[in-house]
């Protein structure tokens, strides 16, 4: 997981990195780079291992990241400029983010002739 922390407000990531870095979460599984969040979103949605990407930025860099991310089909999930109240409880949190940060998939197992009558 990549983590791009607000640009105005890093510093509530980095101590974040702390929590993490301090418990039995093993090396790289959350990454927190601070930086530009255009600049930054550009190579990661480009990046072909990425397999998901969540923006909330600008209506432009949404439709960037929707764009790019057909080439490898990502699972994209942008907000095209509209403010979020993270500190609002239906916005910042629960069943919308449980939705987005899970994926379902189905396995067929062919099973040959055993079922065959």
């Amino acid at each position: 997981m990549v983590i791009i922390p607000s640009e105005k407000y890093p510093l509530s990531a980095t101590d974040l990195y702390q929590v993490f870095d301090t418990s039995d979460l093993p090396g790289g599984v959350v990454n927190i780079v601070t930086g530009s969040r255009d600049h930054l979103t550009k190579y990661l949605v480009e990046h072909q291992n990425v397999e998901a990407m969540w923006y909330f930025g600008s209506a432009e860099g949404s439709k960037f990241v929707e764009s790019v991310s057909r080439v490898n089909v990502k699972r994209t999930w942008v907000n095209y400029g509209s403010e979020r109240n993270w500190k609002n409880n239906d916005q910042g949190q629960g069943h919308e983010f449980l939705l987005h940060a899970t994926e379902s998939k189905n396995i067929w197992i062919p099973m040959g002739e055993i079922f065959a009558n």
